[in-house]
């Protein structure tokens, strides 16, 4: 094999984005701020599937399509994670048949005859190789080519969103077997991908219909005798030199393992007598170690929301992820919290749709948010980013008991407050309430946040400024949580008022949002205080907050159950037989599972533990039926008697944090788990296993600096709890 030694550039590549439009059967892999989306066979091809590898919000490899003498291997298995290491098994198609075939530049190979290992790894820049074993009695002639190209594409030019005008393409320098391809975008920055292909000869694409968005052609060229072997690989790095001249890599170059020994993730065992179970659960603490970004400053870690559109910090997104894995994994909420603390509005700004004391919506790092093309550089437009903020700071208090942690983040929590009681509540009505500022901000700020989520009877679109009915449960919840802590810190006067006003907002919110002909709580209010009377999903999270009156509960965990709502696999978001209605809607008949797994605990919590676990084991049950069991962001809203299998979401996200997280919160909701850290008290409300579970145990499961195994029993219909071990002095008591 012969590289090309003289430097030479390539003109730079007139650049072709295509919108990304269905995911298909997409392969991902992660490790840091650099994720990979291939197809099956570890390609990247430019086919409306937002392939490539990306550094958060930018493509910083576009094309990477790999050939055997002219020919797409055959994919034998997809990729198979092991150790950090994807790999992928490819083998020789049959070449003989078709001898005058342009591609085909080498004598033809019997099929089969090859083995192809293709083995790839991101460790602060992505690895690959290829190792060919030859099973054939004679040697073979070959020639392994790559096409590559890089497009430096920003996520939402893939997503869709038209730009006036892009940043420059550098022409290509090739430098013996190194590549390296820039890019000036509008935002004054420098982005450089460099690719080292070791051994290969160098060449710009001269047939663009062979090799589509492809740039320059890597050849190895070479005899492979029977039965030998032959490796060949190469690497990618991503840089980024800002305006004042600094460079830094994009992302962690410490191995993987170092990484994990600085910030490891502690989760406490659990396993149960149900395998799939037990595989869902597994699946999903590896996909939250994998959604694990690092930053935005040094030394920070959030859950990105999920892969491929949302792998940045989201403040929903990451603050229901970490609430609903609190009881396990504590440290995601302190983390999530720490972050969007620092990142807290302190002024008020229209373009971000920013107030002081609004917690972060969404904060993105590529050219076009860095340039001011949208306002995502750090955006405010969520209207339950803030109260979910205060929730999550009462139950993390409440699961490690540290106060120290709650003094430092006091100054933001009473910030966050004045902002539910001030600026969130738009008229004065008591009702926080969104009408967006910024030219391109969200038109919807809950998190049904697309364009025709909430929707009157008539099917119209409601106009704002609108009131979320789960927003007020939020902010019921947040002042229950602030009167708590407040108490804690001897404020007890906050505490008092602040319990006061949640007794008068739950009251208000009764007599605003009840439908008294639907029995049933509307969605919204819109702009005119007209409740948005279609049914939706929207009341079971309110549920869930402990807004809802006593009296009123029951019937609202009966509705959600009816089978306009309830699909058979899950509720859905928008009732079927109403204007309006899709089951492929992304809001408006697609099932959610964060959004199930809250609801589940709202039934719970009104003493309805079968409707909990009715809708648990439906979802354990659909994770089945998805690659890997892996819960998505949603699938769609078809009846089980009538597809038989739950349907894929055609562009949901694959991970999703906080579907990875729904299934440690319905452990959560089935054990009935509650502490109380500073009192070194651990309590089981209702503890009920479904009927499809017998048994499961939990070992190490922190509650402060202690920690607890507990094994639970289901017999003849009813559950108990055994404590197994202790660590500290832990008191665990049961309510039957």
């Amino acid at each position: 094999m012969t590289g090309r030694p003289p430097s030479h550039t390539i003109p730079a590549p007139t650049p072709t984005i295509i919108p990304a439009t269905d995911l298909g059967s997409v392969d991902v892999a992660k490790e840091g701020n650099l994720y990979l989306l291939t197809d099956p066979r570890g390609d990247i091809r430019l086919d409306g599937r937002g392939l490539g590898l990306y550094e958060l919000d930018t493509r910083i490899l576009s094309t990477s399509m790999l050939r055997l003498n002219g020919a797409q291997p055959t994919l034998l298995r997809g990729p198979d994670r092991d150790g950090g290491n994807d790999t992928i098994q490819l083998t020789n198609p049959e070449l003989r048949r078709n001898p005058a075939d342009k591609q085909v530049s080498t004598p033809s190979l019997a099929r089969r005859e090859l083995s192809l290992t293709r083995t790839r790894r991101i460790e602060g820049v992505l690895t690959e190789h290829v190792t060919i074993e030859s099973y054939s009695a004679t040697s073979e002639s070959l020639e392994i080519a790559l096409g590559f190209g890089v497009d430096m594409a920003d996520i939402f030019e893939i997503r869709g969103y038209p730009r006036t005008a892009r940043g420059t393409l550098c022409p290509i320098e090739v430098d013996g077997q190194r590549v390296v391809f820039r890019y000036d975008g509008l935002d004054k920055t420098r982005r450089t991908t460099t690719i080292v292909l070791e051994g290969a000869l160098l060449e710009a694409v001269d047939d663009h219909d062979l090799w589509p968005g492809a740039s320059v052609l890597a050849t190895w060229r070479t005899t492979l005798p029977a039965g030998g072997t032959l490796k060949v690989g190469w690497t990618v790095a991503y840089t980024m030199e800002g305006p004042e001249g600094t460079t830094a890599s994009a992302s962690p170059t410490t191995s993987r393992a170092a990484r994990l020994a600085e910030m490891p993730i502690a989760v406490p065992g659990i396993s149960s007598d149900h395998e799939f179970l037990d595989r869902t659960l597994a699946r999903s603490i590896a996909d939250l170690g994998a959604l694990r970004n690092d930053g935005p400053a040094e030394g920070e870690h959030y859950l990105a929301a999920g892969i491929p559109w949302f792998a940045t910090l989201f403040g929903r997104d990451s603050l229901i992820s970490a609430l609903e894995t609190v009881a396990f994994i504590p440290s995601f909420a302190v983390a999530t919290l720490e972050v969007l603390a620092r990142l807290q509005a302190t002024k008020d700004d229209p373009w971000q749709d920013a107030e002081p004391g609004k917690i972060l919506h969404e904060m993105r790092t590529g050219e076009m948010a860095r340039a001011g093309e949208t306002p995502h550089a750090a955006y405010y437009g969520s209207i339950d980013s803030t109260p979910l903020w205060l929730i999550l700071l009462g139950e993390t208090h409440a699961w490690t008991g540290d106060d120290t942690m709650l003094d430092k983040l006091w100054p933001n929590a009473l910030a966050a407050l004045s902002w539910i009681e001030t600026s969130g509540d738009l008229d004065g009505d008591g009702f926080i309430e969104y009408q967006r500022r910024s030219r391109l901000g969200l038109l919807n700020q809950g998190w049904k946040d697309s364009g025709d989520a909430i929707r009157h009877l008539d099917g119209l679109p409601a106009e704002g400024p609108i009131a979320l009915a789960e927003v007020q449960g939020y902010a019921y919840a947040a002042r229950r949580a602030m009167a708590k802590l407040a108490r804690h810190r001897g404020d007890a006067e906050l505490g008092a008022r602040l319990d006061t006003a949640a007794d008068e907002l739950r009251l208000r919110f009764d007599a605003a949002f009840w439908l008294s002909d639907a029995r049933f709580y509307a969605m919204a209010l819109d702009g005119k205080k007209r409740p948005v009377a279609s049914i939706a999903s929207n009341p079971g999270q309110a549920l869930w907050s402990g807004i809802v009156p006593a009296e009123r509960a029951g019937r609202v965990a009966e509705r959600m159950l009816e089978p306009d709502m309830f699909s058979g696999w899950g509720i859905r978001t928008f009732a079927a037989g109403q204007r309006g209605y899709n089951p492929v809607g992304y809001h408006t008949g697609s099932i959610w599972p964060h959004d199930n797994a809250l609801i589940a605990a709202g039934f719970k919590a009104t003493g309805s533990a079968e409707g909990a676990n009715l809708v648990a084991g439906r979802l354990i049950e659909a994770a089945q039926w998805f690659p890997d069991l892996r819960l998505p962001e949603l699938f769609c809203g078809f009846a089980r008697e009538s597809v038989g299998a739950p349907v894929a979401y055609p562009v949901a996200c694959s991970p999703q944090a906080w579907s990875a997280a729904s299934p440690f919160y319905l452990i959560h909701t089935m054990l009935g788990l509650r502490a109380d850290a500073t009192r070194r008290r651990l309590e089981l409300v209702r503890p009920t296993l479904p009927d499809w579970l017998g048994k499961l145990t939990i070992t190490g499961l922190p509650v402060g600096d202690d920690s607890v195994d507990i094994l639970f029993h289901r017999w003849r219909g009813r559950t108990s709890a055994e404590l197994l071990g202790r660590r500290g002095s832990i008191d665990v008591i049961i309510h039957a």
